[in-house]
């Protein structure tokens, strides 16, 4: 019965006010993914909505100000992990970039209804929803634009993802790789991934480099014990 006196009526009702903002903003948001039969889609988007806004209300119904802007920083690094998984499914290409970065809106939606701040969380959702749609014309305006070729390099780049305690064993792993295909290294680049893991980026000084021979590299590298997973991307400088 303890429990039940415990109850806070107010406070219960602005929970699922902020559950309820963040469920019908992550399904418009969904919706249209989900119509565009994108990776994630109505479901997910909500799910990572209303994940995010139960966790930051949470925290700050138990934790306060500093709890809540905690945990959000910790949102904002799950979900970038969440991301990263529709991003490898895409294969070399990192077609998933779109999708991960409107998981990553759809978290920030939820982190805002979490945190009782329901207009900011329905100006969020139109800026998402504006940048899946109304961008989409231009961007396809822009892409079927021819390409001078000569002011155009293209760039091969081996990502490699592992975690922090084998940073340096990937690193051994990409330079013999590397090695043994004669693929020399122009540019290499360590960034932190999320809390407990870190992205290896390798560019190469070949331009053009055969697509089978990239797919048999990266897959030497990811066959690795010190590395999670490992692809590799075309990038237009």
């Amino acid at each position: 019965m303890k429990n039940f006196e415990n109850i806070q009526f107010i406070t219960l009702a602005n929970t699922l006010v902020s559950l309820l903002t963040a469920f019908v903003l992550g399904s418009v948001v969904g919706f249209e993914r989900q119509f565009r039969q994108r990776t994630a889609g109505l479901r997910t988007n909500v799910l990572v909505a209303v994940g995010a806004a139960i966790f930051v209300d949470l925290a700050f119904r138990v934790g306060g100000a500093d709890g809540g802007s905690r945990v959000i920083s910790y949102v904002v690094s799950g979900v970038g992990f969440l991301g990263a998984g529709a991003i490898m499914r895409e294969g070399g290409s990192i077609r998933g970039l779109n999708t991960a970065a409107t998981l990553w809106g759809s978290a920030a939606i939820g982190a805002c209804a979490g945190a009782s701040l329901i207009l900011e969380a329905v100006a969020a959702t139109a800026f998402v929803l504006a940048a899946n749609t109304l961008l989409r014309p231009v961007v396809s305006y822009v892409n079927r634009q021819p390409v001078d070729s000569q002011t155009t390099e293209v760039t091969t780049v081996i990502h490699i993802i592992a975690n922090v305690e084998q940073r340096q064993a990937a690193m051994t792993v990409l330079e013999d790789v590397l090695e043994t295909e004669q693929l020399p290294l122009s540019e290499l680049k360590i960034d932190q991934f999320g809390e407990n893991e870190v992205e290896i980026e390798a560019a190469l000084s070949e331009a053009s480099v055969d697509e089978l021979d990239l797919d048999r590299v990266t897959a030497s590298i990811a066959a690795s014990p010190a590395v999670r997973t490992a692809f590799w991307a075309a990038r237009t400088v």
